[in-house]
């Protein structure tokens, strides 16, 4: 039941972390930073620690509460939790950042029908999708978490 409980609170901090950084710290520099760049470049630096947590956080559940690893759909989302994070990671931050080091001025400075300004859009896109799909994933690593420490979901060999 301990184990279960750490798990718990390793799931519900970083869900959190991730909805306090899209709720209030992205929305926030866009509105109070002087320019949307600036604004861009914090969350850059803040999204990149959120995804790393979703990769890591599943692992360090599936290894504190070993019970789960027998429930498919517990493996299910801690998959898709850690596989969309790491395409985020791997994949599009790194687009992203070479998009605008190659862009020389900030990205809203392209003029609207610059392929740059449209392939960032694109980037951001997946970048918001991405991020999204972890969190639903954790969300419900969650549920079947509290279900587990309810006794409403059935694991073969007990909760532990």
């Amino acid at each position: 039941m301990t184990r279960l409980l750490v798990a718990l609170t390793l799931v519900a901090l970083w869900l959190g972390a991730a909805l306090l950084t899209i709720t209030v710290v992205a929305p926030g520099a866009f509105t109070v930073l002087p320019t949307r760049a600036m604004a861009g470049d914090l969350v850059g630096r803040v999204l990149p620690v959120i995804f790393a947590g979703a990769i890591v956080v599943p692992a360090l559940v599936v290894v504190v509460a070993p019970a789960l690893r027998r429930s498919a759909r517990a493996v299910v989302a801690s998959m898709l939790s850690a596989l969309s994070a790491a395409v985020a990671l791997g994949v599009v931050d790194p687009r992203i950042a070479a998009l605008r080091a190659a862009a020389v001025v900030p990205i809203d400075q392209l003029t609207p029908g610059d392929p740059r300004r449209a392939m960032f859009g694109v980037l951001h896109a997946g970048s918001v999708a991405l991020l999204g799909l972890a969190m639903l994933a954790m969300s419900a690593l969650l549920v079947l978490l509290v279900r587990t420490l309810t006794g409403r979901a059935q694991m073969p060999g007990g909760a532990s």
